[in-house]
């Protein structure tokens, strides 16, 4: 594919191969600067691009959940048979209910020293 002319008369980097390669790189959870340096483009073309194509930015935020969503999926097929690891899901996601609190009553006086004493 040849490159496309921008606005400014200078041919774009922002092709199909290096858009492809955007993708990719989001969606391995990579940053911005990851993605950009894996395209080989640099970060104001990216910034620019994103900002003359909204659909692409909403992309490109769903494309970076995608290992997320991927170990949440290991984690919970994980439960089957590990009650430990679902004990632990629940510690972090319920702690209220589910964390293990440690409560300190505290009866006396509190002796506060000054720094010139």
């Amino acid at each position: 594919m040849t490159k496309k002319k921008s606005n400014a008369g200078r041919k774009t980097k922002m092709t199909d191969l290096t858009l492809k390669k955007l993708e990719e790189a989001f969606l391995l959870g990579a940053t911005d600067l990851e993605a950009c340096l894996y395209a080989g483009i640099s970060y104001q073309t990216l910034y620019t691009y994103q900002h003359n194509n909204p659909k692409f930015l909403d992309r490109k935020d769903l494309l970076k959940e995608t290992p997320i969503l991927k170990a949440r999926t290991e984690v919970i097929k994980g439960f089957k048979g590990n009650p430990e690891l679902a004990l632990k899901f629940l510690e972090r996601k319920r702690k209220g209910e589910f964390s293990l609190r440690t409560e300190v009553e505290h009866s006396g006086n509190i002796l506060i020293l000054d720094d010139e004493d």
